[in-house]
């Protein structure tokens, strides 16, 4: 039997409707707050939820897990998705640190952002997605340094991939486990069976090391797993 929590749910729906609470719920209060939200089909109806919830959004600061390096009126950007669901309503008052800049490479658009990423860590809540093959974020097993960047203590806070390891197969910029591995919450939401059978599977067998192992294997920060039977 799994050794990881799953919170399962009867549909992408009702999976939805919890983290968008359990986010809006870490993210209420007086001061400042951070989030860091994540690409794909998953979470959009999350986003949707939270642009309207009732919240200091002046006060909120959003940032991306990874983003594709593609103009930002590209069909696979993350941050125009997260733009058009997210930071409407209530939530247009949020303020967006985008990880894809003016810079003219992943890697200088990583650089450029590292600070940025630095002083809002330890992150208020973060949202992330999981590929079929366990990566998180633009973090993939086929990449060499894959290992070094999922590290809580790695040096970088983010980091320009020039090789996906999925679809679509542009260059990346991402957050390392230094960020996504800081924060007062993480929510992990996913769909499937072929996911859940990842994330049990790495509850149950030590070797078995996909990039999702390293979230939900370290120590740092709380992270709660809602599953539904719905594919995302």
């Amino acid at each position: 039997m799994s050794s990881v929590a799953i919170e399962t749910f009867p549909n992408a729906e009702a999976a939805a409707a919890a983290a968008a609470e359990a986010i809006a719920e870490q993210l209420r209060g007086p001061d400042g707050k951070s989030l860091i939200v994540t690409g794909g089909r998953g979470p959009g109806p999350v986003y949707d939820r939270l642009a309207n919830v009732d919240l200091d959004w002046a006060n909120v600061i959003v940032t991306l897990s990874d983003d594709r390096f593609v103009p930002l009126g590209a069909p696979e950007s993350n941050e125009a998705m997260v733009r058009a669901r997210l930071l409407q309503g209530r939530a247009a008052a949020a303020r967006l640190v985008p990880l894809n800049g003016a810079e003219r490479t992943p890697d200088a658009a990583a650089e450029a952002v590292e600070a940025d990423i630095a002083t809002l860590a330890p992150f208020d809540a973060i949202l992330l997605g999981m590929g079929p093959d366990g990566h998180i974020a633009s973090l993939y097993a086929s990449n060499s340094d894959a290992h070094q960047w999922l590290r809580p203590d790695c040096s970088r806070w983010a980091v320009g991939v020039q090789s996906a390891g999925w679809t679509p197969y542009v260059p990346r910029v991402t957050l390392t486990g230094r960020a996504l591995f800081d924060g007062r919450l993480i929510v992990l939401l996913i769909g499937g069976e072929d996911k859940r059978a990842v994330i049990e599977q790495i509850g149950a067998d030590p070797v078995f090391n996909p990039p999702a192992a390293a979230l939900l294997r370290q120590t740092r920060s709380p992270v709660r797993v809602l599953w539904s039977p719905d594919a995302a």
